[in-house]
């Protein structure tokens, strides 16, 4: 089956934070997601989930264990299990990402 943002599951999170679930089964998650301008994520790490961020649109700021980094449209980022670490958006902007992650996030989410 295709997917898309069209037929798959939708929900919102943090502050009006969009995502869409385009496949979860356990071992990968794949997620498109949509944050508005100045809304962030909290603190937290898995345990054993590695993630990678892909910017489609706008600038994300990643804080990855005590360090601030910029990446933007068209770049990607890989955080390691047991990295404490968020996204925001700082910009004037909607941020839009993917969000890979091996094995998926489900009940791999500790918030610090």
């Amino acid at each position: 089956m295709i997917q898309s943002k069209d037929n798959s599951e939708h929900y919102i999170w943090g502050e009006n934070c969009d995502s869409w679930i385009l496949k979860n089964d356990g071992k990968l998650s794949v997620k498109q997601e949509i944050m508005p301008s100045g809304t962030s994520e909290k603190l937290h790490f898995h345990h054993f989930a590695e993630q990678f961020f892909y910017i489609l649109k706008g600038k994300a700021v990643l804080f990855i264990d005590d360090e601030k980094l910029s990446v933007k449209g068209g770049e990607s980022i890989t955080i390691t299990p047991k990295s404490k670490h968020y996204i925001a958006n700082e910009s004037d902007e909607d941020l839009e990402f993917l969000v890979i992650s091996s094995p998926s996030t489900d009940n791999d989410r500790t918030e610090v």
